[in-house]
């Protein structure tokens, strides 16, 4: 009872109209945020975070959580739509794009938009009452865990790649080693650099993903006389029945998994989407679909995402750790009121506690009508034809990658992943595993050099402690699975000798 008289207490705070305006200002720039390539809320809110200073406490927050959050319902729309994600919606490209060829475009849309509402109300539901409660959970993971964590990310590949295992782990493997481009961080030393003082930072993951997928759909289309762009401005909305059905368990799946991994540090939207993908596409009841343009593989990504980045604000609030990028930039926001986030904020301010939980129902819903009943709206700008509508893209993908470090460079190495891109695409290699590769690479090398350190050199701190030992004995299971059952199929499609 007392969670619910809190809550009560919330959206009192929630719905005065000052702090509703703040709250739609957040999601709309944040949906645009979302639609605009490369331009991601980590950028945004960089820019708006001094506006921050005229702007009440409360309301300043709300705005800025509401960019966050909204831009995870955003990106789905450029990604599903022209194949250009945002580092949250890599996965979107796979099932989304190909249901746009399909001329599914409405349907994924509204998948995408209904799953996100489910993700975000499901993670809501956990921020609300298991906050404080699920805030110790990080305190549990130690190295060791989050080493064998990366490593369950990496069997995600089998399930992930929409081509070959093989080529599947190959891509992969090219993602671990673009990750380690860059400073080494224990060390300091360069890594592959090749004396260029740019990647002296690494590659972007910006640059990557719009050059991999953005750029290289664009080159594509133009390459095709047939094929100019797959969106035809046709939009229907409502699915069947039978398509709702669909819809339902992999979103909730979905949200399931990013409630979990979003209150991870290290985890959050961008792990949680692989996650989500590799389980529908293990146990749904349409798997033999995912990877041709099943609703699946929309919903469940869809809603892991807004599900992990709604959970990632409890890591901050509840013992004040920022888990990425964005919620360090929230916790200067926080600290720029005079508020330190942590174990006692709750208890010294709790109007903005459960104000801006109770903001995220009051976001959720201005979400919900911003991206299905109007997605058609924002949907038609991409009737231009794309003569002159591929060149504007291309514009606001350079933007975008300026926007990250303002360095002119990293359009130049995004132009050069677009070419690769684009040769990935002749070949049929699917670079949705390199990204998870990128991704996952830095993270496990860190996390098992710590792990190292700490044992002073013994591996067997990877067996001993309970969540890596259990982690690692799943891993091995699936492996020695997955060898056994390779054997069968070959066994099973090897010819039969002819008798005399």
């Amino acid at each position: 009872m007392d969670v619910l008289h809190n809550l009560a207490f919330g959206f009192g705070v929630a719905l005065t109209w000052q702090n509703l305006m703040y709250c739609a200002i957040g999601c709309s720039v944040g949906t645009l945020v979302g639609l605009l390539p490369g331009l991601g809320p980590l950028a945004t809110i960089s820019i708006l975070l001094p506006l921050t200073y005229s702007i009440p406490t409360g309301g300043a927050l709300i705005m800025l959580a509401g960019i966050y959050y909204g831009a995870q319902y955003g990106d789905s729309v450029s990604a599903i739509t022209m194949k250009i994600p945002h580092a949250s919606s890599i996965v979107a490209c796979i099932d989304g794009y190909q249901m746009t060829l399909k001329g599914q475009t409405g349907l994924a849309l509204f998948t995408a938009g209904v799953s996100s509402f489910i993700g975000g109300t499901v993670a809501i539901v956990v921020l609300t009452f298991f906050a404080p409660m699920l805030g110790e959970v990080a305190f549990l993971f130690g190295p060791a865990d989050y080493c064998a964590l990366m490593l369950v990310g990496f069997v995600c590949v089998s399930f992930v790649t929409t081509g070959s295992l093989l080529n599947g782990m190959a891509m992969c493997l090219i993602g671990v080693l673009l990750g380690q481009i860059g400073t080494d961080v224990t060390s300091g030393t360069p890594r592959f650099t090749m004396d260029f003082a740019f990647l002296a930072d690494g590659v972007g993951l910006v640059s990557i993903a719009l050059g991999c997928f953005g750029i290289a759909e664009i080159t594509k289309n133009l390459d095709n006389k047939d094929e100019r762009t797959p969106f035809n401005g046709k939009i229907n909305l409502i699915p069947t029945w039978q398509e709702f059905k669909r819809i339902i368990p992999s979103a909730l799946r979905g949200s399931v998994i990013g409630s979990f991994l979003g209150i991870l540090p290290g985890g959050g939207p961008v792990i949680a989407q692989f996650a989500a993908y590799a389980v529908d596409k293990k146990v749904s009841k349409y798997k033999h679909e995912i990877g041709s343009g099943a609703i699946e593989g929309v919903a469940g990504q869809a809603a892991a995402d807004e599900a992990a980045a709604r959970t990632s604000f409890i890591p901050l609030m509840a013992i004040g750790i920022p888990e990425n990028a964005v919620m360090a930039l929230m916790m200067a926001a926080f600290i720029i009121k005079g508020v330190q986030p942590g174990p006692n904020m709750i208890a010294n301010h709790p109007d903005l506690f459960w104000g801006l939980v109770a903001s995220m129902w009051v976001g959720n819903c201005f979400l919900l009508i911003l991206n299905v009943p109007l997605v058609r709206y924002w949907l038609s700008v991409f009737k231009i034809p794309y003569s002159v509508l591929f060149p504007s893209i291309l514009f606001f993908c350079c933007i975008g990658t300026f926007s990250v470090n303002n360095n002119l460079d990293d359009i130049f190495v995004t132009a050069v992943f677009g070419f690769i891109g684009y040769m990935f695409l002749r070949l049929d290699l699917d670079p949705a595993p390199l990204m998870l590769g990128f991704i996952l690479g830095p993270m496990l090398e860190e996390n098992f050099r710590r792990a190292l350190l700490l044992s002073r050199g013994n591996f067997a701190a990877f067996f001993t402690r309970p969540i890596s030992g259990t982690l690692l004995t799943l891993i091995g299971i699936f492996v020695v699975w997955q060898v056994a059952a390779f054997f069968s199929r070959a066994r099973k499609l090897r010819p039969v000798p002819a008798t005399g």
